[in-house]
């Protein structure tokens, strides 16, 4: 993964205190992690990385949008994406990344590498259900939402007339 270099920051070099870096994230990005559930992609991730005296705090927050096909339709729309994921670096005896928010790296390691966790806060941000707007709102005209309404099961509500005459016998309670 030679093209994921640029998400590497050594951080052994930096002062302690808050740095800011921003990345622009596009189609070629998620290539390396072989992801293609959406068309395309263009998002900006900024990362606050504060550095303290024996852990390191970062903070990503994406911002952008991403074209999705249709779950009931496949017909492409736009979604935005906002998401926020906060980690926390501390650093021990091994390697260790099973904690939730939390990552522990070995005391001689001198950088971290982020896209792993660009990765992650911009798949968390896409929707488990894409559903167009139009088909929300009712505007989109689709030959996939025609065939689906036709072939929606029309619920009748037959009663059996014995109830009728049943229900006929009761007579309201008075209180």
């Amino acid at each position: 993964m030679e093209s994921l270099k640029q998400y590497t920051i050594p951080f052994v070099g930096l002062k302690a205190g808050k740095h800011s870096f921003t990345y622009h994230i596009e189609d070629k990005f998620f290539e390396n992690f072989k992801y293609d559930d959406f068309q395309s992609i263009d998002c900006i991730v900024d990362l606050m990385l504060i550095k303290k005296s024996t852990w390191i705090e970062l903070y990503f927050k994406t911002k952008g949008s991403a074209i999705l096909n249709c779950d009931l339709t496949n017909e492409p729309y736009k979604e935005e994406l906002n998401n926020e994921l906060k980690l926390i670096v501390k650093f021990g005896e091994a390697y260790i990344d099973d904690i939730e928010d939390i990552l522990i790296l070995p005391h001689a390691e001198y950088q971290l590498n982020v896209a792993q966790y660009i990765y992650e806060v911009i798949v968390l941000a896409l929707p488990t259900k894409r559903v167009h707007p139009g088909v929300k709102d009712g505007t989109l005209k689709s030959n996939v939402l025609e065939k689906l309404k036709e072939l929606e099961i029309k619920k009748q509500k037959e009663i059996d007339p014995r109830w009728d005459k049943l229900n006929e016998l009761l007579t309201p309670k008075k209180s």
